[in-house]
């Protein structure tokens, strides 16, 4: 490998270990290292660019937990065989730049397009402050950290989700029933491996979020479709179709996908429910932060008195998603069997990334970085609304919501919202189906748009003429 391309800058934001980092990275995707292909040793890369072993063994060890390199050990350091279709897929997507997306997909790899569902505001997060704290977390690294890392997530952060949960969402928990996931699903297989067994029935909202659906469903489960009204689930529906029903999940604060909020009726309905069946909630606290009229609504949790709601929340959606970090808070008296399952699971590797976030966290970053995004947002969302006012006038409606980082429209056309979806993923608009997102068919279709990248408002109103394009195709 030419060390050209490892060119490091000491000026850069990033620290040289995340630099080093990203330089072989995207020479895997680029095809300049193919899979079985060898890299340098520690020793003779540290010597090559006059930097500390101790740099460029941090580089090689993030590389080799995400699967890029493989240690063969005395045969040395290569690039993943398992890697083989990369370089391949990478030169398609070049090719096909505005290729279609499958159904309900978030990202591509890499590219950021236009109304892309679950991005946070990327350009607004404070990577110089994020920078200092993570090299800060490198240069300070104690042999404590170098060891076996604690499954169930690193004790500082479960910590800080706990005093912050208690602050902003009610819930009184101690950091023995937080847990911390790689990401939402892993959540989701946590609380499975724990207290549900394949065959179980569950209670699924009705649209409901894509991907916990795929994933609950490849576990086994048996998921009864319970439709939303404007006060959230319809419980009274979910004990007519499933009444023995093991669990239930939901979306109470802000509605995947559709944005109300479940109303205190429904959801003391809900745990009445839990309680005598003895089911769980799954509880997914998606966005609730992002609440642009007033302060963030109460978690269902922190009504929970029975313990049978389990608390799920996510770091993707208010840093970014490429931490790959959520929690899951559980009953008291689950602690121990959620540990047993955690160490089964093989917990979340270093704990550099979990301690960064801690330190963003109890310095204060954290809740600044929120009160940011929150009107920023607001200001954001309103481009967007404005720009589809504008294009579309009587032909759209935009559902009202009061909070997260995506609209839903309804068409006044009699088009098929997949249909319509299908062809501005065609060219390269994010947009998707809400028809994707039921279980069961309605004849009540809509869009789903990403609001978060648009920085100005002449940016949304260039995206929206380009939808608005597209669909007078139909």
């Amino acid at each position: 490998m030419d060390m050209q391309q490892l060119k490091l800058s000491r000026e850069h934001d990033a620290p040289i270990y995340l630099q080093l980092y990203g330089r072989f990275r995207d020479s895997i995707a680029s095809g300049k290292l193919r899979p079985g292909d060898r890299v340098p040793s520690v020793r003779s890369l540290a010597s090559e660019l006059n930097l500390a072993r101790g740099t460029v063994e941090m580089a090689y060890q993030m590389l080799s937990s995400e699967g890029y390199f493989l240690s063969r050990g005395p045969a040395g350091t290569v690039v993943s065989p398992r890697l083989e279709t990369l370089s391949e897929s990478g030169q398609q997507a070049a090719s096909k730049p505005l290729a279609r997306t499958s159904p309900g997909s978030q990202t591509v790899t890499g590219v950021i397009r236009p109304f892309q569902l679950g991005l946070p505001a990327l350009d607004a997060f404070p990577r110089k402050t994020w920078a200092r704290l993570a090299g800060r977390n490198v240069r300070t690294l104690q042999a404590q950290s170098m060891t076996y890392p604690d499954p169930t997530g690193y004790e500082p952060l479960r910590r800080a989700i706990a005093t912050y949960l208690g602050i902003s969402r009610g819930i009184a928990c101690t950091q023995e029933q937080v847990f911390v996931t790689a990401g939402y699903r892993s959540g989701l297989e946590l609380v499975c491996r724990t207290l549900l067994t394949p065959g179980d029935a569950g209670w699924y909202e009705d649209p409901g979020y894509i991907f916990a659906r795929q994933f609950l469903e490849r576990a086994g489960m048996r998921l009864e479709p319970v439709p939303v009204d404007t006060e959230g689930l319809k419980v009274q529906v979910g004990l007519q179709r499933a009444p023995h029903a093991r669990f239930a999940v939901v979306t109470p604060t802000h509605q995947s996908p559709m944005g109300m909020a479940m109303s205190l009726p429904r959801r003391l309905e809900l745990l009445e429910w839990a309680s005598q069946r003895q089911a769980w909630i799954i509880e997914d606290d998606y966005d609730s932060e992002f609440r642009y009229h007033g302060r963030p609504l109460p978690a269902l949790k922190s009504l929970d008195r029975d313990g049978r709601v389990l608390y799920t929340g996510t770091f993707s959606k208010v840093l970014f998603p490429g931490l790959r970090l959520a929690y899951l808070v559980v009953p008291e008296t689950q602690i121990k069997n959620f540990r047993d399952s955690a160490n089964h699971l093989g917990g979340l590797g270093s704990i550099l990334t979990q301690a960064t976030v801690a330190d963003f966290m109890e310095q204060g970053h954290f809740a600044r970085h929120l009160r940011k995004m929150r009107s920023l947002y607001a200001a954001r969302r309103g481009y967007l609304v404005d720009a589809l006012s504008t294009t579309f006038g009587s032909r759209l409606h935009v559902q009202p919501q009061a909070g997260g980082i995506h609209v839903l429209a309804h068409l006044s056309t009699s088009h098929h919202d997949k249909a319509l979806a299908e062809a501005a993923q065609a060219h390269g608009l994010a947009v998707e189906a809400l028809s994707n997102w039921r279980m069961r068919r309605s004849r009540q279709g809509g869009l789903l748009m990403g609001f978060a990248g648009f920085t100005t408002k002449e940016q949304a109103l260039t995206s929206v003429e380009q939808l608005g394009a597209v669909l007078n195709q139909f």
